[in-house]
């Protein structure tokens, strides 16, 4: 019997895309493909849309040089103060600890205080990761009608719920009628003090 080379997943295999990354299947309604092409052209031509990855756009340079700190091991008491021991856990880089999947992550500002119940807060930079499923309970970048939100994604029996950590909110119902993309996963915060 002669075997062929035929499936399952081998290296440069696959199609090319004109975004430069790998490209992710989602399901949309047969009768909402054209409005779903006709929106990402449109904001291509806009400008909306680089074919470039996030990762091509902000590479750093060639030998740049990346800062791990010292962890130290000893937790600190937000209560009554302890006292600090001297023990070195490790070292400590934050690209290596908030990114797991460079080639998909992206980093984006807060405007707004929907979800400052969630510890999200005006001004504050989310770590956004494109390589992730978007599950129930994940807080989510999503493209409403055009426009960027971050809420936590609440999916039930038949229905999905874009839901603020807010109560001056209201939550922000899925349906077939209205254009809705989940971006990426919100994995962490970063904010200065």
């Amino acid at each position: 019997m002669n075997k062929k080379n035929h499936g399952g997943r081998r290296p440069g295999a696959g199609r090319p895309t004109k975004y430069g990354e790998a490209t992710q299947v989602i399901r949309v309604p047969k009768s909402r493909v054209p409005q779903v092409a006709n929106y990402l052209k449109a904001a291509q031509e806009k400008g909306a849309v680089d074919t470039t990855t996030m990762a091509q756009r902000y590479r750093p340079a060639e030998g740049a040089i990346r800062h791990a700190l010292p962890l130290f091991a000893t937790r600190i008491a937000a209560g009554f103060p302890s006292p600090a021991d001297d023990y070195v856990e490790g070292q400590l880089d934050l690209h290596e600890y908030l990114i797991k999947h460079p080639a998909a992550t992206f980093y984006v500002r807060v405007a707004g205080d929907s979800m400052t119940g969630a510890g999200i807060y005006p001004g504050d930079i989310l770590v956004v990761d494109r390589s992730l499923e978007p599950m129930h309970g994940h807080i989510v970048i999503a493209v409403v009608n055009g426009e960027l939100t971050v809420k936590r994604l609440l999916i039930e029996a038949h229905r999905a719920v874009l839901q603020p950590e807010n109560g001056h909110y209201r939550p922000i119902e899925i349906s077939e009628a209205m254009a809705c993309v989940i971006w990426g996963v919100v994995t962490g915060v970063v904010r200065q003090l």
